[in-house]
Order: C-alpha cells, then sequence, then structure tokens
C-alpha cells in the first residue's frame, strides 16, 4: 500500500466521474476544495457513453445534444479546476481511519486518502443486457449491436429493434427518415420512452410488433439475413428479413462491494438527506445512487446534488465557517480564467 503522506490526501474524492460526478468536481473546484475523481471505466462520461449518438433534451438551458458531446461538455467544464483523474480503479474498500480521514483501497490495490468523500456512482458497474441466443456472440459487432455508434450505418437497410425503453423509442425515431424500413418488437404494448416520442414513432412509418420477443437469429454466423420472433401468449412465430438488429434490453448496475461499506440502503439505493449527508459522517452521495423524497431521477436533479454535496462537505471539513451559495458570475477565479482565455491569439 501507498503510505500517507499529507500531500496524499485530498479534501473531496469523487466516487464516479459520469456527468454529475464531473459536475460536482467543477462546484468542488470552486469552492477551492482538492478533489479527485476515481472512475471505474477508461474513460468520463458514465452511463452516458452507452448512447453516444442519442439526443438529451432535458437538460437544462441545452435544447438539444447527443450524449457525446454532451459528454465532452461536462468533462471540459469538469476539469476546470484541474482535478486529479484516476481512471480504470474500482474502489472495494472504504475505511474511515482513526484521525476521521478515509482510506480507499482499488481493485489494482492503490490506496487514495480523503478528508470526505462524495459518492456519484450512478448505478454502479454497467453491464449491457445481452441476447443468450446461441451464436448472437458472432453477429455482435457486425450486424448486432447493443449501442448505436453510427446512425449512417443503417443507412438505407432493413433494420428490427428489440425492446421498448427509452433507447429502444429513440433509435426509432432517428433512423426511421434514413433506414429502408424500421421494426420495433416489444414484450408489451405499452412503451416506457417519454410520451411525446412514442406518439412520434406510433405516428411514423415504423413498424411494431407486440407482445412479442426475439426468439432467433438466422444469418452466416456473422451477418443477419432474418430474425425469429414469438407472440408472447399465443407462441405464434414469424419470420422476418432483416439487415441489422439493434437491442435495447437495457443496462444493469451492480453496486459490488459498496453494499458492503455500511452505508444505509434503500432497494439498492444509498439512503441520504436533504444535505446529501450518508448514515457516514464525511461520506455524501449524489446522482443515480441516491433516494430521498422527492428524489428527480433526472441529469438535471443530479446536477443540484452535486453542489449541495459540496457545500455540505465543506462544511463538514470546516464547520465554524459560514458557507455561502457560490455563483459562477462573482468568482473571480473563473473570471480570470476566462479573461485570460479571451487575451490568446486566435491561430488560423
Amino acid at each position: 500500500m501507498t503510505a500517507q503522506t499529507e500531500m496524499d490526501i485530498y479534501d473531496v474524492t469523487i466516487i464516479g466521474g459520469g456527468p454529475v460526478g464531473l459536475f460536482t468536481a467543477f462546484y468542488s473546484g470552486m469552492r477551492e476544495l482538492r478533489t479527485k475523481i476515481i472512475e471505474s471505466a477508461p474513460q468520463l462520461g458514465g452511463k452516458v457513453q452507452f448512447y453516444p449518438e442519442k439526443v438529451l433534451h432535458d437538460v437544462g438551458g441545452i435544447a438539444a445534444i447527443t450524449g457525446a458531446d454532451f459528454i465532452k461538455q461536462v468533462e471540459k467544464q469538469g476539469l476546470t479546476f484541474k482535478p486529479e483523474v484516476v481512471l480504470s480503479q474500482r474502489i472495494e474498500h472504504l475505511e474511515k481511519l482513526s484521525n476521521g480521514h478515509f482510506r480507499l483501497i482499488s481493485h489494482t490495490g492503490e490506496t487514495h486518502y480523503s478528508r470526505t468523500v462524495i459518492l456519484a456512482v450512478g448505478h454502479g458497474t454497467f453491464v449491457t443486457r445481452k441476447l443468450d441466443q446461441e451464436g448472437a456472440d458472432g453477429y455482435e459487432g457486425n450486424s448486432l449491436h447493443y449501442a448505436v455508434n453510427s446512425l449512417d450505418h443503417f443507412r438505407g437497410k432493413q433494420v428490427l429493434i428489440s425492446g421498448g425503453g427509452d433507447s429502444a423509442v429513440d433509435w426509432a425515431n432517428a433512423l426511421e427518415p434514413i433506414a429502408e424500413k424500421v421494426t420495433v418488437v416489444h414484450r408489451r404494448d405499452q412503451f416506457g420512452g417519454h410520451e411525446s416520442n412514442v406518439t412520434q414513432m406510433r405516428s411514423s412509418s415504423v413498424d411494431i410488433i407486440t407482445p412479442f420477443w426475439l426468439k432467433d437469429l438466422h444469418g452466416d454466423g456473422e451477418q443477419v439475413s432474418r430474425v425469429t420472433i414469438e407472440h408472447l401468449e399465443t407462441k405464434e412465430t414469424r419470420e422476418l428479413y432483416v439487415d441489422e438488429v439493434i437491442v435495447n434490453h437495457g443496462i444493469t448496475g451492480d453496486l459490488g462491494p459498496i453494499k458492503n461499506w455500511g452505508l444505509e440502503l434503500q432497494e439498492d439505493k444509498i439512503v441520504v438527506d436533504v444535505h446529501m449527508k450518508t448514515n457516514i459522517d464525511g461520506v455524501f452521495a449524489v446522482g443515480d445512487v441516491v433516494t430521498f423524497p422527492g428524489k428527480l431521477k433526472l441529469i438535471a436533479g443530479g446536477f443540484t446534488e452535486g453542489p449541495n454535496a459540496v457545500n455540505s462537505a465543506k462544511k463538514y471539513l470546516a464547520p465554524q465557517e459560514e458557507v455561502k451559495a457560490l455563483y459562477s458570475t462573482h468568482h473571480e477565479k473563473l473570471i480570470a480564467m476566462h479573461e485570460e482565455k479571451d487575451k490568446e491569439p486566435v491561430r488560423s
């Protein structure tokens, strides 16, 4: 283990580098707290990495933005004050030491020390729900997709989408104008996407088949040529000719070792109060991983929880100080940074 020195200790360590974790890091920097971000994935961005071309419409102040562009923006903002960033490390052990500091140990054995901890781990480690049909893995990356990295790949093709949540509905709407045909197969008659998006899909040329499920893939082992779907109740089967299959059966999250840290949990969610405090003094939590009365399950909701947690951490670290609200328009360091940037010569 790394020996503990004063330089090893951060004021705030944020576990999780998704949008909420990154905005939390930005606000922590505004509060001039020495900040570290630890992310288990090899890149920042969190769950949004799973839908880089999906368009987000519910982030305040941004009419529409793709997942990939959104990640670029929140990453740029989150790294404004140059927090320490550690990637590809999953924290497996949290321990509060006798001096009040926290020791965090990752799966690699590396040790991190912090005065406070903010958990922004979303749903934990994300795993895409994949098809378990025999031979499905051979088609993956060729004509079977669990994420859409390029809309143009599906141009002029017959596309089948299996699923009925937000992503399935969004991809159906996005692909309908450019694909030769889009078919959506879903186990239920009702869809889980936003009402306006579902209405758009139902009003379009998208062929919706319910209540069916994707039973079998047929092809040469790499390229799908047709699929078999089955009615959930009657067991009636149909064969459909397709070029591409998109599976949106969701992703599962696993809190893993976090469950053993002594945190109060409620249905795999960390219980916090209105100040984002957990039952462990000095540990706070924000974003999808938390539950409290009135919880808003949107990125926009997490963006309010992050600064709230940082303010609570600041108060925990300096209980004698008055923690006042911060505004970027009055933040002298931010203003100076932007003024300095404006002075930079324009490169032609």
